[in-house]
């Protein structure tokens, strides 16, 4: 996935429900920091994403441009509309969006660090990944992931087992 990928898509929603501001938020949020990330950070192919102004219309957007659609049959990838509620990222995460105007359209990133708590407190194998691919190129921060995963909502031992996979991730990098 890339930034004229992302376009693309997003022009498609404007078509459909008529606003033009939308706010990713899952792994292909990195493309709002950089436009060439390393290619493990870029390699999902759902845009997980909402209206900024209107979320709950986003799953307007699911017939035409969601899963399973004639656009995922045609070009490989696909929006997947999710609730701004959905992540677990930390306190202030919405101030610190990374705004890319595309001219017709534009999107605003959730940080990469934020995102790096969300993934962190998942801890799917792909968001392990993910997060290795970030802390090796330097587009993820782990003492600013340390300072802000305390205040991410969490389940009953999701940030104890999220700082274990920090410490191995910090261990296996051998991270300062």
């Amino acid at each position: 996935m890339n930034r004229e990928q992302l376009h693309a898509l997003l022009t498609q929603a404007k078509a459909i429900v008529h606003h033009t501001d939308f706010v990713i938020v899952g792994s292909l949020s990195i493309l709002g920091a950089v436009s060439d990330p390393p290619r493990t950070m870029v390699m999902s192919i759902d845009v997980d994403t909402y209206l900024k102004n209107d979320p709950q219309r986003t799953y307007e957007l699911a017939q035409a441009l969601g899963q399973g659609s004639v656009f995922e049959d045609e070009f490989g990838y696909y929006l997947d509309p999710v609730s701004p509620s959905l992540p677990s990222f930390p306190e202030g995460w919405q101030e610190r969006l990374i705004p890319l105007d595309f001219g017709d359209v534009k999107a605003f990133f959730v940080q990469p660090d934020d995102v790096a708590v969300s993934k962190y407190m998942r801890g799917e194998e792909r968001d392990l990944r993910w997060l290795l691919a970030g802390l090796k190129s330097g587009l993820l921060d782990m003492h600013t992931i340390e300072r802000r995963i305390a205040s991410a909502p969490a389940l009953e031992g999701e940030l104890p087992a999220a700082r274990k996979r920090m410490a191995r991730h910090r261990k296996a990098l051998k991270l300062t």
